[in-house]
This record gives C-alpha cells, sequence and structure tokens, in this order.
C-alpha cells in the first residue's frame, strides 16, 4: 500500500496493492498495523457506513463537529464517484481549500478525510456503492454542512446541475460562512 499526499495537510491518498489473475482482483481494504505504519495514525474506527446511489445523486458536503467530528476513510466499491472534501478548520494552513478526487472500483484507492473537514461525493458511474470507515459515532447534535454550490467554494462537481439529484436536506444547508461563523462559536 502507497501513501499519496494531497494539497490539503493531513488529507490524504491510500492506494492498496491490488492482485490480479484468471480469478479477478483481491485486496486488503483495511489493516490496522498497515495504515499505522505508513499514516504515523493511531486510529480507532468504530463505524461502517455504505450508500447505494444512482448517477446525479449528490451528498454533502457534511460534517461532524466539535467532541463528535469524525475521521473518515473513504472508499468506492462499485462504480465512480467524485469525491469533494474542504478544510473548515480555522486554524490550518489549508483552511478553506478544497480538494475533489475520482474514487472509482477500477483502482481502488481510498480518501483520508481528517476531523474537521467537510465531505461529499457525487455518483458519475450509473450506480456506485461507496464505503467508508469512522472514527466517532453519528450524532445528529452535532451534525453539520456547506450548501454543494455554494458560492465560495466554486466546487466543480463534474456534472450539469440538472442531473444533481439531492435531498432536501442538503439542498437547505448554510453557506461556507454560515457554516464556519457557527464553528467559531464552540
Amino acid at each position: 500500500m502507497k501513501l499519496l499526499k494531497t494539497p490539503l495537510k493531513d488529507c490524504f491518498i491510500l492506494e492498496p496493492t491490488v492482485y490480479k489473475d484468471k480469478r479477478g482482483i483481491f485486496y486488503e481494504t483495511y489493516n490496522q498495523k498497515l495504515f499505522e505504519k505508513i499514516t504515523g495514525l493511531n486510529i480507532q474506527f468504530v463505524q461502517d457506513n455504505q450508500s447505494v446511489s444512482t448517477r446525479g445523486v449528490l451528498r454533502g458536503l457534511h460534517f461532524q463537529h466539535g467532541e463528535m467530528a469524525q475521521a473518515k476513510l473513504v472508499t468506492v466499491v462499485k462504480g465512480k464517484v467524485l469525491d469533494i472534501v474542504v478544510d473548515i478548520r480555522k486554524n490550518s494552513e489549508t483552511f478553506g481549500k478544497s480538494f475533489s478526487i475520482i474514487l472509482d472500483d477500477v483502482d481502488h484507492r481510498q480518501l483520508f478525510v481528517p476531523k474537521g473537514f467537510a465531505h461529499g461525493f457525487i455518483t458519475l458511474s450509473k450506480e456506485s456503492i461507496f464505503s467508508y470507515k469512522c472514527d466517532n459515532f453519528y450524532d445528529g447534535a452535532f451534525e453539520g454542512g456547506i450548501k454543494f454550490d455554494d458560492a465560495t467554494l466554486a466546487l466543480d462537481w463534474h456534472l450539469p446541475k440538472e442531473a444533481f439529484i439531492i435531498s432536501e436536506k442538503d439542498m437547505g444547508l448554510p453557506s461556507f460562512e454560515e457554516a464556519v461563523s457557527l464553528l467559531k462559536r464552540e
């Protein structure tokens, strides 16, 4: 497994070793000892989540804050998604910056999303199965988000807006500035 850096502080890509033969492929999706050795992080993941989405489904940008903030290790089991993260850590040198990556079932890369990041993805293939590990449990009282089409962030979701399928909840998320100002009160 290889660790690849991103332009955002503490956010990185893991590229697994994939073994291929006439039967198909095999790779480790997670190995705590190897994760610790490569990253230098001792993280205990406590919750696994999966979503199944069709083309155009946009989920995010979500985060948990305060004592329930979550780090995530995300991957795509089936299909292809554009994954986007935004650093919302006020004291970070990359605060307000975003990073996007295509995750798919071809190269099996994983993205590590540190605590203090907003995270979202859109399905680019006919269907996707998106899987992620979290190091803290979900708690709706500590949930936050940023509107997907925030003008300050100006994110490129790689599909035309009319193709988006978005929940009412995500449509009502605040702007980047509003979300960050709420965090300042903590």
